[in-house]
């Protein structure tokens, strides 16, 4: 890779993990974070929920406003909003300015994710896609399945104030790179969709809001209810707008008649759905039933969620040569396996060393579906169509991710509960069963993906630079 190829690829990497971890970094700190603040349970919850409202909600206008405004401009954006939210979440002075300084996060993170891949994928030289792919998706992913230790190690070493304040200094380092280093460039499609974006945004933030409180307040809470079911109407509504009135969709419908775009984002829904649970549901797990402090459940965490770290990149390398689609069948059948061998295991009282072989298994799924999953979205689109699609893949992921919890907490509130380690197993193991389910079930939609000859024709047509693209200079 060129030099210019290697700073995109460091610039973008750290952006995806800053927002990935702060998708969970705060779960360990929720009891530091009320003797120090004060708050009920349902002001704690929204500290998680916030970012992931925000997050989820406005994922798909990022990529919009990249399209249009330009993408490293608006990458520089989104980023220094996310390092002033954190700073502003770190000097909180009461738990509604937290909730607050979290929603900030949030909006910055979801400008920032979905360029992330696009840039990285206009940087570097088709040849070398897969290879840089891999190293950001085990970042990514790392990011994600780490944020419970990091959050309690710093907690329980410093204060929960750090799981904050260390995304300053990264934040402050990354936007001369970006400003510098990084290409410019724009969609193809000169104007935002203003209807378009209003109704999807208005849609995800129902449907997520329903999701993060369906478990606190309940499913037939009028909150709740109202909230599904207005934001389901209103991503119908999305729909006919696009195939109907829209003059320049943010969201062509015709990329879903694309069987390797529908696949591969169905994949990923049923993925994070399966994967995000599990991961919520095991860390506790650790500390509930195993009796281990939250830095300590990190750590029993690491065989699966150091394993994309290791893997990732190597998945990268053969996604070039063979092709995506095996490896994400095959890293999903994995991550089905692992988790229904976690719920026998768990069922048995067996101890972490006879853990430690499905929790590996788990991490090896995770990772062979992380690398070519993105790759295959770049490919299954038009260059100038990248940002978007990177855009309504990450929308995909965090709406799933978001069910996962709130699926898999209802299987287990239904089946055990939090009251002894008995009850506490009583729950998981049907809770991990359906995710194994969820997660086999993505691994049937990624072979509907078309085989490597069917997807030569979109690689090839990324390998030409976008035609909207613009000199690198600094704006």
């Amino acid at each position: 890779m060129n030099r210019q190829a290697v700073w995109t690829l460091v610039a973008v990497s750290m952006a995806s993990f800053m927002a990935g971890l702060d998708n969970l970094v705060v779960t360990t700190a929720l009891p530091a974070i009320r003797t120090d603040l004060g708050g009920g349970l349902a002001d704690l919850e929204w500290t998680v929920s916030a970012y992931t409202l925000t997050f989820a909600v406005l994922l798909m206008l990022g990529a919009a406003l990249g399209d249009r405004f330009g993408r490293r401009r608006m990458f520089v954006t989104g980023l220094t909003v996310f390092t002033l939210g954190s700073a502003a979440a770190a000097l909180a002075p009461n738990i509604g300015a937290l909730i607050a300084a979290r929603a900030v996060q949030g909006a910055g993170a979801a400008v920032t994710m979905p360029l992330t891949l696009t840039l990285l994928a206009a940087a570097v030289p088709a040849a070398k896609r897969g290879a840089a792919i891999g190293i950001w998706s085990a970042v990514s992913g790392l990011a994600v399945a780490t944020g419970p230790l990091v959050g309690g190690s710093l907690t329980e070493h410093f204060s929960w104030q750090w799981i904050f304040w260390v995304n300053v200094p990264v934040g402050l380092a990354l936007l001369p790179i970006a400003r510098t280093k990084l290409a410019e460039s724009r969609g193809e499609n000169p104007r935002l969709d203003v209807p378009g974006t209003v109704l999807v945004s208005a849609g995800l933030f129902g449907i997520v809001l329903g999701l993060v409180r369906g478990n606190p307040d309940g499913w037939t809470h009028p909150l709740v209810l109202t909230a599904l079911i207005a934001g389901g109407l209103l991503l119908l509504a999305f729909v006919g707008y696009e195939l109907r009135w829209a003059r320049h969709p943010m969201l062509p419908m015709r990329l879903f008649r694309n069987r390797a775009f529908s696949a591969v984002n169905s994949a990923s829904l049923l993925m994070y759905l399966g994967m995000f649970g599990s991961i919520f549901l095991i860390s506790q797990y650790f500390q509930g039933v195993g009796g281990y402090s939250p830095e300590e459940a990190g750590l029993r965490m690491l065989p699966w969620t150091g394993m994309p770290l290791l893997v990732a990149p190597l998945a990268g390398l053969l996604t070039d040569r063979i092709g995506g689609r095996p490896l994400v069948v095959a890293g999903l059948a994995l991550q089905a396996l692992g988790l229904v061998g976690f719920a026998v295991l768990a069922d048995h009282s067996a101890g972490y060393g006879q853990q430690v072989p499905v929790l590996v298994v788990c991490g090896i799924g995770m990772a062979l579906y992380f690398a070519p999953t993105a790759n295959l979205v770049m490919a299954s689109v038009r260059p100038a169509e990248q940002g978007i699609a990177s855009g309504a893949n990450s929308a995909m992921r965090e709406v799933g991710g978001a069910l996962g919890v709130a699926v898999l907490s209802a299987v287990f509130s239904a089946q055990g509960g939090y009251g002894s380690a008995a009850a506490f197993t009583d729950g998981i193991v049907p809770a991990l069963t359906v995710g194994a389910c969820v997660v086999a079930a993505g691994a049937v939609a990624a072979a509907l993906v078309p085989r490597r000859h069917g997807m030569r024709t979109a690689v090839s047509v990324t390998d030409h630079p976008a035609p909207t693209a613009v000199p690198a200079s600094r704006p």
